[in-house]
């Protein structure tokens, strides 16, 4: 009879000290959490004001893009050069079936509606290039 209640103090003390473990890490979590929203409301502010700035010189408000074109976007502005729908695609762990394929067109073409992206030719995607900047002549 003695082992088995050693046994059971011996679990006792485990199972306490994976409380106290469990305990430390949901206090740092709950940090991180209280940081990532705190975060998340001043970008949010930010964009906010931005968009209320945009409005203020007469100009509509840019409808934002919703997370998977960001992720688009963000795979033009590594690779630098023409992507097709089949590469973008496969970079971004997506089926390269038609059916991939011709969602991702779709969506590349909307881009391109928005003058985001241009089609140089046809199924080749690139970036649009910011207009170049003016040189300021010197009037002195």
């Amino acid at each position: 009879m003695r082992q088995l209640l050693d046994k059971i103090e011996t679990r006792q003390r485990l199972v306490r000290e994976t409380i106290e473990r469990l305990r430390e890490q949901i206090t740092e979590l709950t940090e991180q959490l209280a940081a990532a929203e705190h975060t998340l409301e001043r970008l949010e502010t930010t964009r906010e004001t931005v968009l209320e700035l945009a409005t203020e010189d007469g100009a509509p408000a840019p409808e934002p893009l919703p997370s998977g074109y960001r992720e688009i976007l963000a795979l033009f502005e590594q690779a630098g050069g023409g992507l097709r729908a089949k590469n973008v695609c496969h970079a971004l762990g997506l089926g390269t079936e038609p059916r991939h394929t011709e969602g991702m067109r779709a969506k590349l073409k909307r881009l391109v509606s928005r003058s985001i992206l241009t089609e140089s030719e046809p199924g080749l995607f690139t970036l649009t290039q910011p207009p170049p900047a003016t040189p300021e002549t010197d009037q002195s």
